[in-house]
């Protein structure tokens, strides 16, 4: 079976009733709108979750919560993740986002301790947890803070 082969099956797909063509068509004179109203009307629409006037459902609700405009987002890297940089390279925030281990640097990069560490890295970041430090040190890099 090719693309071009491919057909929907028999009945599956329906011409669309032609509207307001005469009474004989079951839908001429109103064209299925009814005879009044705001519907039955060009335009006649009401907006998602008005409810006639009577108080909205998402309004009735109570509200909880609050979004902070202070919010720091901070990019978090994990020691395993700088196993990919060869050994004696300075890591930086732009050199994170190049090889793709962080989408953008945000409001900084947080260096956390999971995993291990094989290379000898000078890593420069905005915060380390004490356990990503120890094992860069250990590793026998250098841990700076920008």
């Amino acid at each position: 079976m090719r693309l071009h082969e491919l057909r929907s099956p028999e009945g599956s797909r329906r011409k669309p009733k032609r509207k307001g063509k005469g009474i004989a068509s079951g839908l001429g004179k109103t064209s299925g709108r009814g005879h009044t109203g705001q519907r039955s009307r060009s335009g006649g629409k009401v907006r998602p979750g008005f409810e006639g006037g009577q108080m909205p459902l998402q309004q009735r609700l109570p509200k909880r919560g609050f979004t902070n405009i202070f919010k720091k987002e901070i990019a978090e890297v994990n020691v395993q993740a700088l196993n990919r940089f060869d050994s004696g390279t300075e890591v930086t925030p732009e050199a994170l986002k190049e090889k793709g281990i962080i989408k953008s640097v945000r409001d900084g990069v947080k260096i956390l301790g999971n995993g291990d560490l094989e290379k000898k890295l000078t890593v420069k970041a905005n915060h380390f947890s004490k356990k990503a430090a120890e094992k860069i040190e250990a590793a026998g890099g250098k841990v700076e803070v920008i």
